[in-house]
């Protein structure tokens, strides 16, 4: 039996192809939700629009500082483990959850899959860094998304019969989670948007929000690219975000702020824009894939193929800086080659979880 255990919203993205896979192939499996963002009950609504199956274990962990809620991920996927004993622990991404379950499943002797294996950003900063490292060296089976995060794992002497270039199952997610969007919502048409007439922002790291010139910075680079371009800036705004916002009385104005839109919603405003600004290393893996530009507003990142294809550029938070690259991107081409795989990755991985 595989035991596919996630706690956020993305790992759910991210883990649907995989979930649909095992689901058409007829594999036995069970999802444990532990709730590190949000409970069950709040998540249940995006398992039903994503059509996937229900969860069958529920941990709602809740929030907390690293320590405790790593702690209390780490006690309760134990626990599930030593009672149902699965042969597979599949994890994805670099959440406390990929840490904890993938811990808690090592130490219990119970083959790990990383799904997403290999990302570095080199910024032992950021949490995601070094859950993902560790993450990476418990499991038996890594799924690396491209040949260049396989090369990073060789060089931090990972064993090579581990590693498994796969492609990345979020071309397999945009694929199928846009198909289920159009046939359910029609987001452009709610906000009175046409296709290529508007840009999109995303700002919600804590690196970047939680600190007064940075997120000033972003807004301001965005406020001055709408005014050169007399392009609409739509920004989809977190509450924690919004927060923020007010506590450094941020000016808005020039920035159309929207309440935060669902995740189908926003596939497809992603896909209709004419360039992306963003801070989520998510949404640069899914503009890459929907040839939709993007300007990535922060000074490193873990998606170095999305820089190399030529979809998108590290701007930073200067707003001189951001205001151009926004104008360069908005003017290039879309005919890059898409690094992170054909569509096939959810099924190449349960089959390679059905060998091993």
């Amino acid at each position: 039996m595989m035991m596919i255990v996630l706690g956020t919203r993305p790992e759910i993205i991210k883990m649907s192809p995989v979930i649909r896979a095992c689901r058409d192939s007829g594999v036995d499996f069970s999802i444990l939700h532990t709730g590190q963002h949000y409970s069950y009950t709040m998540d249940r609504t995006f398992f039903e629009q994503l059509e996937l199956p229900d969860a069958d274990i529920n941990l709602d962990v809740g929030s907390g500082p690293h320590g405790e809620q790593t702690a209390r991920i780490l006690a309760g996927v134990e626990d599930v483990l030593v009672r149902e004993r699965p042969d597979h622990v599949l994890v994805q991404g670099d959440t406390n959850t990929v840490m904890a379950g993938a811990l808690a499943a090592a130490k219990l002797h119970i083959t790990v899959g990383h799904v997403e294996a290999g990302l570095r950003s080199f910024d032992r900063n950021m949490p995601e860094e070094i859950n993902r490292v560790v993450a990476d060296h418990v499991s038996d089976l890594l799924f690396a998304p491209t040949g260049n995060s396989r090369e990073l794992l060789l060089k931090e002497g990972i064993d090579p019969g581990k590693i498994f270039v796969t492609g990345n199952t979020i071309v397999d997610s945009v694929y199928q989670n846009l198909e289920i969007s159009r046939r359910k919502k029609d987001p452009l048409k709610d906000l009175g948007l046409k296709g290529g007439g508007f840009a999109l922002l995303t700002a919600h790291r804590a690196e970047n929000v939680d600190v007064r010139e940075r997120f000033q910075g972003i807004i301001e680079g965005a406020r001055r690219f709408s005014g050169s371009s007399g392009m609409e800036v739509i920004y989809p705004i977190h509450p924690r975000a919004r927060k923020f916002v007010d506590r450094f009385g941020i000016d808005m104005d020039g920035v159309r702020v929207i309440e935060p839109v669902g995740f189908l919603e926003f596939l497809q405003l992603e896909s209709a824009a004419r360039v992306v600004l963003t801070d989520s290393g998510g949404v640069q893996e899914e503009t890459c894939i929907l040839r939709t530009p993007c300007v990535t507003l922060r000074d490193n990142t873990e998606r170095p193929e999305t820089i190399e294809a030529g979809s998108n550029v590290l701007a930073g938070t200067d707003p001189d800086r951001i205001e151009k690259e926004a104008l360069r991107m908005m003017e290039s081409g879309r005919d890059w080659d898409n690094p992170f795989g054909d569509g096939n990755s959810g099924k190449e991985i349960v089959e390679i979880c059905q060998k091993y």
